[in-house]
């Protein structure tokens, strides 16, 4: 298809107080002007982090959750979380949706 994303790591272990960086790389093999990414935790509980994304954009524009950054460096956007906490156990999954 036209847009492919992949996720790594596929599991992390992160001590309380820690930081870890979750990558979602993007490849698209038409060209194309606009990306919606989204972060979401356990998904059905809300949107971490959502923002536009063009190819050229550094950084996005939206401020994500407090302790969370989003991180843009075609293909891939990083979500780094910092000063983790017990309740930040879960499953967390990108959403890209390719824009027209």
């Amino acid at each position: 298809g036209a847009l492919q994303v992949s996720q790594d790591p596929g599991e992390a272990q992160v001590t309380v107080g820690g930081e870890v960086a979750l990558v979602c790389r993007v490849l698209v093999s038409k060209p194309w002007d606009l990306l919606r990414l989204e972060w979401v935790k356990e998904v059905g509980r809300g949107v971490l982090c959502a923002t536009r994304l063009s190819p050229s954009a550094h950084p996005p524009p939206e401020p994500c959750a407090p302790r969370l950054r989003l991180a843009w460096h075609p293909p891939r956007a990083t979500l780094s979380l910092r000063q983790a906490r017990g309740e930040d156990a879960g499953r967390y999954l990108c959403r890209v949706t390719l824009e027209i």
